[in-house]
């Protein structure tokens, strides 16, 4: 993933998801909340859809970015690996489905690892949909807008799928949100972390 891209998917796509959210509401009995709260109790409402698409999609994304990691890739152990290979198959059936599933979503939208009644389960949602808003509980997530790839890929989808699989994915993160089953998953004092640093490369600039 280029500085280019990374600086416009954070810096603008991202950050354009958090004001518009904070602009939505500002003077609200919805300031301050959490964000899982608000998208829970924002999801299937229409007149809430401002506030639901923009709280996901901020969502979407921090959870997105907590899941990579410099010289990442390759393939998960432990319990993960355990669970994969009862719920899949393989490590590489599972990859296989995973990357299945996002090739072939049509649109806009994210494919996610998840827990589901004890189960792993790979998923699709559409736009800002997120698993949170179902109950269930995210391991990881990939990116499918086309803002995320499209400045190192173009089209390319399956490229940008496959250099996450070998070079990006944080099979640690994922872990630990199968440890904890999703609940703890938020890791505020991370995030807060790596967008401060982010901030300060100047790469949002």
């Amino acid at each position: 993933m280029s500085e280019r891209t990374v600086a416009a998917h954070h810096g603008k796509h991202h950050a354009g998801y958090i004001e518009k959210l904070n602009e939505a509401v500002q003077d609200t009995s919805w300031a301050g909340r959490e964000l899982r709260d608000i998208i829970r109790e924002s999801h299937g409402k229409p007149e809430l859809s401002a506030i639901y698409n923009n709280a996901a999609q901020a969502w979407n994304h921090a959870f997105f970015w907590l899941g990579l990691t410099p010289r990442g890739g390759g393939d998960p152990g432990g319990e993960l690996a355990t669970r994969i290979g009862r719920d899949f198959g393989s490590i590489d059936a599972f990859r296989g489905h995973f990357r299945s599933v996002a090739s072939g979503f049509f649109g806009s939208g994210w494919a996610w690892l998840v827990l589901s009644s004890g189960k792993l389960e790979v998923m699709a949602t559409s736009n800002a949909d997120t698993p949170i808003a179902h109950g269930l509980h995210p391991l990881l997530t990939l990116d499918l807008w086309e803002h995320a790839h499209y400045l190192d890929t173009l089209n390319e989808r399956g490229t940008y799928i496959d250099s996450w699989f070998d070079h990006l994915v944080d099979w640690e993160f994922a872990s630990n949100n199968l440890e904890d089953a999703g609940e703890s998953n938020w890791k505020v004092n991370r995030y807060r972390e790596v967008r401060e640093a982010f901030a300060e490369s100047g790469l949002g600039d």
